[in-house]
């Protein structure tokens, strides 16, 4: 049989196993919903077969499916391999990466991808720009960092993004605080609350900035540095706190606290990479963004795809 197989289906098919959901791979992959599922359709109607079955949740593929799927798993690493080869024969390997977070949790992500970064890139300098930065954007404007971890994508002259992914913030307390009987928390239930939170202006706190504020409520706070003790303060009935869910997962599978749902809509925060834009071409700045989602997605429970801002 002739193949119409491309790059592009590979790497849709690709999103849909991750991801689970058609809505969420045309987001992984940068495409409007109706566009994922035309290649599908396409594929499909050329081999005269189904390559996933519609109704399941999350998604089940069939053994037409399982054997594309296969030849994206084996292809996608060689490919990236390439592409990479061929930026450092066209650009150099040399160059310089330091990032700046303004996100106390990262670090749980971070310290993995660079990991993965250093041997592929060694002769890319890459170092963290020590301390929690306020304004790491304003870091990249000063040529004091050349990429920063960011929670918004808000247009600056001389800055783009790149999307990194999306994330839930859940609440927690204390296994015997009265909260823990509510399944979803609303913002009247912090009124009053002690909130403990990391020591940020409230514009860097979500859950003040799009739950809390807007409804009037402004509840009275604990700061601490450390995510640990703030799980420990929460665990003791000294306040209530709202954390990543990959952040606190270790600790709820250990009894120290339990988590629920903030908002009939779950709260959801997101993180994107800002580099100046006479940087945006840098293959390896690229390639860090890739590495970031990659690696975050196939070890952070409770992760969702980010579309172009």
């Amino acid at each position: 049989m002739d193949s119409i197989i491309e790059l592009r289906h590979l790497k849709t098919l690709l999103a849909l196993q991750e991801t689970g959901s058609v809505s969420l791979a045309a987001k992984r992959v940068f495409l409007t919903q109706s566009a994922l599922s035309h290649q599908i359709r396409a594929l499909e109607q050329h081999y005269d077969t189904p390559l996933f079955e519609r109704k399941s949740n999350p998604i089940r593929f069939t053994p037409a499916g399982e054997r594309l799927l296969q030849l994206a798993r084996e292809l996608a690493p060689l490919l990236a391999t390439a592409q990479r080869d061929m930026a450092q024969i066209i650009e150099g390997e040399a160059g310089e990466l330091r990032v700046a977070v303004e996100c106390h949790t990262c670090f749980d992500w971070l310290m993995p991808a660079m990991d993965t970064f250093r041997p592929l890139w060694p002769q890319v300098e890459l170092d963290i720009v020590s301390g929690f930065q306020a304004d790491p954007v304003g870091l990249l404007l000063t040529h004091r960092a050349d990429l920063a971890i960011v929670s918004e994508a808000a247009a600056q002259n001389g800055i783009v993004y790149q999307p990194l992914f999306a994330y839930e913030m859940v609440g927690i307390c204390a296994k015997d605080h009265p909260l823990g009987d509510k399944a979803v928390w609303q913002a009247a239930d912090f009124a009053a609350e002690t909130l403990i939170s990391y020591p940020v202006p409230d514009d860097m706190l979500d859950l003040l900035r799009k739950i809390l504020l807007p409804a009037g409520i402004n509840p009275a706070r604990r700061h601490s540095e450390l995510t640990v003790a703030i799980i420990q303060l929460v665990a003791s009935r000294r306040g209530i706190a709202a954390l990543p869910y990959w952040t606190v997962m270790p600790y709820l599978e250990k009894g120290y606290v339990v988590a629920r749902q903030i908002g009939h809509t779950p709260l959801q925060s997101e993180l994107y990479a800002a580099m100046r834009q006479d940087d945006a071409d840098k293959s390896f700045l690229d390639n860090f963004c890739q590495i970031v989602r990659e690696r975050s997605f196939a070890e952070l429970p409770g992760l969702s795809p980010l579309g172009k801002p």
